[in-house]
């Protein structure tokens, strides 16, 4: 009997060829994967840029209408100049000084203003009451001030400004031209009140806020 040789899958031989083949595969399909992630890994890019610069405030005061400067600390306070008689009062006089404010050249917001604090030295002094107005000139400032209108009414304690109510100014051209000023009119009064020979400091603070 002649016997034929056969080779099969399911030889030693055979299935030694059928894991190649396998791995082959195998290897092919590792190496397409690896195809498919290179092509992913394709990007491109965009960038953009923002520059912020923050704006100006300020507030500056003068005491005669023509010279300004900043006043930033009650140390700092502007000294305002009354009208005659603030240094011998008595009751029933009256004496005014006017201050003028306005927005610096830097700012580049318009403001509303307020007097923020009254802040007698010392500070249980009685005998005197207060009243702030704005008028249209720094001429209009006297005991009985021009077309006032009053921000702080007359006869306010020196250490209250509980009635106190805002003002608006605006600013002029930054860098270079200030605000239009704003004139006020500091009017004290004194009562029967007061005690002579006494002496009081009052500090004032003005507010201003950007808006």
């Amino acid at each position: 009997m002649i016997r034929g040789t056969r080779t099969t899958t399911g030889t030693p031989a055979g299935r030694g060829a059928s894991r190649k083949l396998k791995a082959v595969l195998a290897g092919g399909i590792a190496l397409g994967l690896g195809a498919t992630i290179t092509l992913a890994a394709w990007n491109d890019s965009e960038y953009v840029r923002g520059t912020f610069t923050a704006g100006s405030f300020g507030i500056e005061g003068s005491t005669d209408g023509t010279t300004y400067a900043e006043h930033p600390t009650p140390a700092a306070a502007a000294a305002l100049t009354f009208s005659t008689g603030f240094d011998d009062i008595s009751p029933g006089d009256v004496v005014a000084a006017p201050f003028a404010v306005r927005l610096t050249a830097a700012t580049t917001y318009d403001a509303t203003v307020t007097v923020a604090s009254a802040s007698p030295a010392p500070p249980a002094f009685a005998g005197l009451t207060y009243g702030i107005a704005t008028v249209p000139t720094f001429a209009d400032c006297d005991a009985a001030p021009t077309t006032p209108t009053w921000v702080v009414p007359q006869g306010t304690p020196l250490d209250s400004v509980a009635a106190a109510v805002p003002f608006n100014l605006t600013q002029g051209t930054p860098p270079t031209t200030p605000g239009a000023p704003e004139f006020l009119c500091f009017v004290v009064t004194a009562d029967a009140g007061l005690v002579q020979g006494t002496s009081v400091t009052q500090t004032w603070q003005i507010l201003a806020e950007s808006v």
